[in-house]
């Protein structure tokens, strides 16, 4: 019996061992995807004119629930003011592309324990989860540059296909504080001016994202911190 209680606590060390090395604190990868814009050359249908977006991302892992991203997205929004009902004054026409560059720190919070391993936390492998955050865009509309603050919020989906591999997509909107987004000549088109935080400019990003895990968060030890 002694014998069998010492072999059975070697193996419990060990597979404690084995969860603990194989649990890790970081996430790293990128994605393509498409965009979407939203504001006056386009007041209504979001994907009118899609586009594309690339991104790079870096993850720190706090636990199964709670994760903290950092990313970096480049992308293309278009609008055209021919394709709205909406007619402004002297019947203008507008119509603009841009290239965007976006730095974010978002969180998100998974619906499920997102892992693979020990079952007593009830980890799932997939699981839905929403996300919000800040960030800063730069752009650039008719040889002229802008920037703004922007908050990004949404929702997205993660799949574990082994311990340290992720598929995911993610849906996000963003509300950009800076109302020359389609640029200067659609900032104040009724002549109406737009205040920091009153604008009717936003844009999405709809990304499928592969990354990889890496830092084990403990080497040799049979605790998480």
């Amino acid at each position: 019996m002694k014998r069998y209680l010492i072999f059975l606590l070697l193996t419990v060390s060990a597979a404690l061992h084995v969860s603990a090395q194989e649990d890790y604190r970081f996430d790293i990868g990128g994605g393509f995807g498409m965009t979407g814009y939203l504001g006056d050359a386009n007041t209504s249908i979001l994907y009118q004119n899609p586009s594309w977006d690339a991104e790079l991302l870096l993850r720190y892992i706090g636990n199964p629930r709670w994760a903290f991203k950092t990313n970096l997205y480049l992308g293309q929004l278009r609008g055209d003011t021919s394709q709205m009902t909406n007619v402004y004054p002297d019947g203008q026409q507008f119509k603009f592309s841009t290239t965007f560059y976006e730095l974010g720190e978002l969180a998100e919070f998974n619906f499920f324990n997102y892992g693979i391993g020990e079952t007593y936390r009830k980890l799932k492998r997939f699981s839905p989860y929403i996300t919000g955050g800040v960030s800063l865009t730069l752009w650039s509309v008719d040889h002229h540059t802008y920037a703004g603050f922007t908050l990004p919020f949404g929702i997205g989906f993660k799949y574990k296909v082994n311990k340290r591999l992720n598929l995911g997509l993610e849906f996000l909107m963003k509300k950009v504080f800076n109302d020359k987004l389609d640029g200067e000549n659609l900032s104040d088109p009724y002549g109406i001016k737009s205040s920091f935080a009153k604008n009717t400019d936003w844009y999405s990003t709809l990304t499928l994202t592969i990354s990889y895990e890496f830092s084990k968060r403990c080497e040799v030890c049979h605790y998480k911190d």
